[in-house]
């Protein structure tokens, strides 16, 4: 026979449904197999205290508990033939399997942070969880702009149920990394699965990523080449000012030290400015006028730009 369902539960008599709800989900909690392979003791404490709130948490049998017309095990007192479950397994009055769910307490809800990549319970045949199953893991690709992984941030997605979740992009993001939203999956009798986000970086209209570098064309006017001078450039956190030197080339670079990508530690690369020398959009007489008249008197021949990575 079974003990006291009130000390099995730790509970006086008098407690409130509330409190006995707090007790059974403490002990289920601390005496699940799943959080303690092996143990048969616990495995026995479990079954107690599950016999036990299958009496305290139900009014009704309560009731009956408390007037003697039940026992522990919840069989009839009266008529002397068990009309209960036995606490060596989750049998309900008409021989069926019971659900994890006792009058309002949801064992799923109480030990979904145990199943987690076990996708469940303990399997069928295992005497707890009978199959039941964690919801199914969902996965999506998530797309951010090169400046929301440099400094995080947050973004809506929308998955095909028509659920829509915040997700937090941490600081310092890399293209493929996978984010793990606990609880975020499809529903499960116990507990929801997880949902995982893989971040993709979109290419970005100025910025060429290498490695940790970035690298842009920066457009410089003539004069600014041949007298140097104060030129803005963009930067992922906004523009900056930068000095082009006096009688600088187009592809001369201009390094913005820590101005690039996070490394794996979360220290920055740089950005690279490549000077690219540009004409005024429109013909300007001066101009063309000093180009013929120094062609003429200084004639020089450029050598070819050396071939990138060579």
């Amino acid at each position: 026979m079974a003990r006291d369902p009130y000390q099995e539960l730790g509970v006086p008599r008098g407690a409130g449904e509330d409190e006995i709800r707090k007790a059974f989900r403490n002990l289920a909690k601390k005496h699940h197999p799943d959080a303690n392979p092996g143990d048969k003791a616990a495995e026995e404490r479990f079954k107690r205290v599950s016999a036990a709130f299958d009496i305290l948490g139900d009014p009704d049998k309560r009731k009956k508990f408390d007037a003697g017309e039940i026992d522990a095990d919840g069989h009839e007192t009266a008529r002397g033939f068990g009309a209960g479950w036995s606490p060596g397994g989750f049998e309900g009055r008409r021989g069926q399997t019971r659900a994890e769910t006792f009058d309002g307490v949801d064992l799923g809800d109480i030990l979904g942070d145990m199943f987690g990549a076990r996708g469940g319970a303990r399997g069928s045949g295992g005497g707890f969880g009978g199959g039941v199953a964690r919801g199914a893991d969902v996965r999506a690709k998530l797309e951010i702009d090169l400046e929301e992984a440099i400094a995080g941030g947050k973004k809506r997605i929308a998955f095909s149920d028509g659920r829509t979740i915040d997700v937090t992009i941490p600081k310092a993001a890399a293209e493929g990394q996978t984010l793990r939203l606990k609880g975020q999956g499809s529903p499960g009798r116990a507990g929801p699965g997880d949902a995982f986000i893989e971040l993709v970086v979109r290419p970005h209209p100025i910025f060429h990523r290498e490695g940790e570098r970035l690298v842009m064309d920066l457009p410089v006017s003539v004069y600014d080449a041949v007298l140097g001078g104060k030129v803005e450039a963009p930067t992922p956190e906004g523009p900056v000012t930068l000095t082009v030197p006096k009688g600088s080339n187009s592809g001369a670079m201009l390094r913005l030290k820590g101005r690039g990508l996070p490394d794996a530690t979360g220290q920055r690369g740089d950005l690279l400015a490549r000077l690219v020398i540009t004409l005024p959009e429109k013909p300007d007489a001066e101009l063309t006028a000093f180009a013929e008249g120094w062609r003429n008197k200084r004639p020089y021949h450029p050598k070819p730009a050396p071939r990138r990575g060579g």
